[in-house]
Formats: structure tokens, sequence, C-alpha cells
């Protein structure tokens, strides 16, 4: 085992972790945000396509953190499906950082120090997710 294979083994752990950490702070996002009172000026069908959208989300992120877990060695021998999660894996957090930087505006996001420091965390968190996955990938070109 290589250095950069050791350290990209230690970033797989953490990253598969790293997702229940997002987790974490989802259980936290109906009730700091104000859903509730949101949510209820929504027609009965927006509003639970607004639970759907947030409860796939939220099993994706699970299936990330346990497919990470479990399919740890297979993402360092190259495993052509492990690569190709891997993949995906990536787009999506780095899809998530580009919707923050190019979509949402700074006045979108709720006032208070709590939660530009959670902000600033998650998307540190996001992009350290991004650029394990996409490390994994070019982990698999050189053999």
């Amino acid at each position: 085992m290589n250095l950069f294979e050791y350290w990209l083994g230690i970033a797989l752990w953490l990253a598969g972790a790293g997702h229940f950490c997002i987790l974490f702070a989802s259980f936290q996002v109906p009730s700091r945000l104000g859903w509730k009172e949101d949510l209820a000026q929504l027609t009965p069908f927006n509003r639970k396509l607004m639970w759907v959208y947030g409860g796939t989300t939220l099993l994706t992120i699970i299936a990330f953190g346990v497919l990470t877990l479990f399919l740890h060695d297979e993402f360092l021998a190259r495993n052509k499906a492990a690569v190709s999660l891997a993949v995906f894996i990536a787009v999506f957090w780095t899809l998530r950082i580009l919707v923050d930087f190019l979509y949402f505006e700074h006045s979108d996001w709720p006032k208070g120090v709590a939660f530009v420091v959670g902000h600033i965390l998650l998307t540190a968190l996001f992009a350290a997710l991004a650029l394990t996955y996409w490390m994994v990938l070019v982990w698999s070109f050189f053999k």
C-alpha cells in the first residue's frame, strides 16, 4: 500500500462518517428554519411533495454513508462499480456546492452566528466529500 492509497483509505472512512454528520444537521433543519409555519402555507400536495423531496435526499445521504463504509475496500481496489458510485457521489456534492454559490444568495440564508458557522462547516464538509470521491476516480487511473 502506497502513501496515497493509505490516506485515501482514511479519507473514505471519514467520508462515510461525514455523511452521518450531515444527517445530524439535517434533523435540525425543520425546526430551526420554521418549516411548520412555511409549509403550512402550501397546498397539501405541495407540502407532501416537499416532504418527499426531503425524505429522498435524506435516504440518499444515508445510502452514500452506508455504501462508502461497506464498499471501502472496493473503492481502493478500483472496482468499476465502486468507482462509478464514487463519481456519482462526487457529482452530487459538487452540484450541491455549485447550487450554494451560483443559485442561493447570501440574503437567502438565515441570520445569526450559528447559521453562518453552520453554513461554513457544511460547505467545507461538502467540499471534502466531493474531493474525496473525485480522488477515487483519479486513483482508478493509476494501476
